[in-house]
This record gives C-alpha cells, structure tokens and sequence, in this order.
C-alpha cells in the first residue's frame, strides 16, 4: 500500500468560492468538500484541486519579473481557440500566446484570481500514413 495516496494543487486566494466556480466550469468538475475556508473540486478526468482562503493572497505578476512566478498550471486540450474563449467568458484573462517551436503550441492565461497557467495542445508527431 502506498505511503501517500493523492495529492491535489491547492491554490490561495481572497474568495476560494469564486474562484473554485471558474475552475469547476473550465474542467467540467463537481465539488467535492467546502467549509467555511476550503472548497475542494475533482475535475471529469480526475484532477484535483483546492482552493483556500487566504484574504492577504496577492497573486504573482508573471510574466513580469518584479514578483516571481510562484507556481502555475499546465493543461492539456484539443482546440486552443475554444477553451481560450471559454476561459475568457469564465472571466479569466490572457497573458500571453506563443508560438513554441516544436510539437507543443500554447497560451498563458491567468484566472480571475490571478494565479497564472497554461493551455498547452499537443501536436501528434507521428509521421503520416500513405
């Protein structure tokens, strides 16, 4: 039997409520425990994530370096256009786009609390068939 079972990403913030529903919107995701100071989501796929209140929470200022990026979040999807639209209508914003050499295309976005992460679309390397 393992040690540690699972481990999800927790991320601080001033309103854990708020900032769950545009989590939970973007993964597709049914909360799973809420108190007073936590709310706890598992997304379709099986991610995990937190959110807790921390009311002095100030968000990093990545990509800008006078604050460090503290930590941030990589997610996968198939259409990078439809899940930047959708992250903008749940009131997150971009950062920027990139246009990555190689078989990665993504785009850095932040979350309505600021926390920052990344729409990343793998592009299949296999060699095409006939």
């Amino acid at each position: 039997m393992a040690l540690v079972k699972a481990g999800f990403v927790i991320l601080d913030c001033a309103e854990p409520e708020k900032l769950a529903v545009f989590y939970k919107e973007l993964l597709q995701a049914d909360e799973t425990d809420a108190t007073a100071n936590r709310v706890e989501i598992r997304g379709a796929d099986g991610t995990r994530m937190a959110f807790r209140r921390d009311v002095n929470a100030t968000p990093p200022s990545w990509p800008r370096p006078e604050n460090s990026l503290q930590a941030h979040l990589d997610f996968v999807v198939d259409d990078l256009d439809a899940a930047e639209r959708k992250v903008v209508e749940l009131g997150g914003r971009p950062l920027e786009a990139k246009a990555a050499p190689g078989p990665y295309e993504e785009r850095g976005f932040a979350d309505p609390a600021g926390h920052s992460f990344t729409l990343r679309r793998v592009v299949p390397t296999a060699p095409k068939q006939g």
